[in-house]
């Protein structure tokens, strides 16, 4: 199953950190999305977000260091996660 989530003005080193900690839960693929603004904002981040793949077999254990690693990063940028449509 694939997410995709974005804090829109989350600096591009954090994002890396963000996906390099969600790739260390077993099984579990991430990386970042291409920025889609049509014109440049310097309030916004680099990219447009991150996507995470999570196998459909994921325990409970699994998904809660998931949520917990989202949950940290949200409340150090002080806004929550912004869910985004699956990208292919």
């Amino acid at each position: 199953m694939r997410q995709c989530w974005t804090i829109p003005t989350l600096p591009l080193a954090v994002y890396r950190e963000v996906v390099a900690h969600l790739r260390q839960v077993d099984g579990v693929a991430a990386g970042l999305l291409p920025q889609t603004a049509p014109h440049f904002d310097p309030k916004l981040s680099q990219v447009g977000g991150l996507w995470l793949e999570i196998p459909e077999d994921c325990d409970r254990h699994h998904r809660d260091r998931l949520d917990a690693i989202l949950q940290y990063y949200g409340d150090r940028a002080q806004q929550p996660w912004q869910p985004l449509d699956a990208q292919p």
